[in-house]
C-alpha cells in the first residue's frame, strides 16, 4: 500500500462506528467512512473535542454540526511547501482528499527530473490538487472539470500557491468529449492524471459510468500523449473496480504503444499513534522508466 505519511497539517486521529476523527488545521472533524468496520475507540476522550461532526441521514445524505463556529469556515493547511483551501461541504467533503498525497509526491519528482518543459492534463481535476503540485513543479497544466464551482476553487488553490501567473488552462467540460477534440486539434500532452468518479454526469447531462467508459477514456488520451510520454495517474474509489483492473488496461495501451511500466496498489492513510492503516481507494501508475 502506498500511504500518505508525511502531512504535519492533517492527521487521522481514530476510527470507530463508520465514522474516522481527523484533524485538519487546527480543528477536529469527525467524518463517515464506510471502510471502518469496527467498534472500538483507540482514543474516546478524543472524540469528545470535536468542532464538527457530518451526520449521515438514513433517508440518504446528511448535516454537519458544529460546535465550534469556527470549523464551518474555510482555512488553509499545508503539505510540503503546497497550500490548500479546505471547508466542510454539504456532501462531507473538505474540498481536499490528504491521501492523495503519495500521487503528488510521485508526479512532482518525476517533472522535476524530467529535464525538459512538460504538459500535463488533469482530467475530473476537482479544486485543483494534482494541478497545483504539477504546476508547482514547473510543468504547464490543463485543468478539466465538469462543476464550474470546482474549477473556480482549483483556480483560488493555484493563486494561494503563487500559481496564477504560471500555464494553467482551466476548462469546464465533459472529460471524454473535451479530450476528443483535443485530439481533432492536434494537441499533445507529457502526462495524464485523472480521477475518475464511479458514476458522474457532465456539464450538459452526459452520463458517466467509468466501467463502462474508462477503457474509451484512456485510449483516447493515447491519441493525444506526446511521444516521449512522462506519466500517466489513475485514482480510482470505485470499489467493484480493482486497481489490477485498471492496471490490466494500461497494459494493454500504453505499455503497448510506448514500452515502461506499470505499479498499481491501495492508497491509504495512517492512523496517528497506531499501526493501523485506513484505505481509501487506490491508484494505478504508467512511466516511461
Amino acid at each position: 500500500m502506498w500511504v500518505s505519511d508525511a502531512w504535519t497539517d492533517y492527521r487521522l486521529s481514530d476510527g470507530a462506528d463508520g465514522e474516522k476523527l481527523e484533524v485538519w488545521g487546527d480543528m477536529r472533524y469527525i467524518r463517515p467512512d464506510p471502510q471502518i468496520i469496527w467498534d472500538h475507540k483507540t482514543f474516546p476522550k478524543l472524540w469528545d473535542n470535536a468542532d464538527g461532526h457530518y451526520h449521515r441521514s438514513p433517508a440518504g445524505g446528511g448535516a454537519w454540526e458544529f460546535c465550534n463556529e469556527a470549523a464551518r469556515e474555510e482555512r488553509i493547511i499545508s503539505y510540503r511547501g503546497l497550500k490548500f483551501i479546505i471547508k466542510p461541504t454539504g456532501f462531507k467533503h473538505m474540498g481536499l482528499f490528504p491521501e492523495q498525497a503519495v500521487n503528488w509526491d510521485f508526479m512532482r519528482g518525476l517533472i522535476k527530473d524530467a529535464g525538459r518543459e512538460i504538459r500535463v492534463l488533469n482530467l475530473f481535476g476537482y479544486t485543483g490538487a494534482a494541478t497545483v503540485a504539477c504546476a508547482g513543479a514547473g510543468a504547464s497544466v490543463c485543468h478539466v472539470d465538469a462543476a464550474k464551482g470546482m474549477v473556480a476553487c482549483a483556480k483560488r488553490n493555484a493563486e494561494i500557491n503563487g500559481l496564477a501567473g504560471k500555464d494553467i488552462r482551466y476548462i469546464v467540460d465533459d472529460a471524454i468529449k473535451f479530450t476528443g477534440r483535443e485530439g481533432r486539434r492536434g494537441k499533445k500532452y507529457d502526462a495524464v492524471v485523472m480521477d475518475p468518479p464511479t458514476y458522474g454526469r457532465g456539464p450538459d447531462g452526459e452520463l458517466w459510468k467509468v466501467e463502462d467508459e474508462l477503457y474509451g477514456l484512456i485510449r483516447a488520451c493515447m491519441d493525444i500523449l506526446s511521444d516521449t510520454p512522462l506519466f500517466f495517474v489513475i485514482n480510482s474509489y470505485t470499489g467493484s473496480m480493482s486497481h489490477t483492473t485498471v492496471k490490466n488496461l494500461m497494459l494493454l495501451t500504453l505499455c503497448k504503444k510506448f514500452g515502461g511500466s506499470v505499479t498499481s496498489d491501495e492508497i491509504g492513510l495512517k492512523f496517528e499513534n497506531s499501526d493501523m492503516i485506513l484505505p481509501c481507494g487506490s491508484a494505478t501508475r504508467w512511466e516511461k522508466s
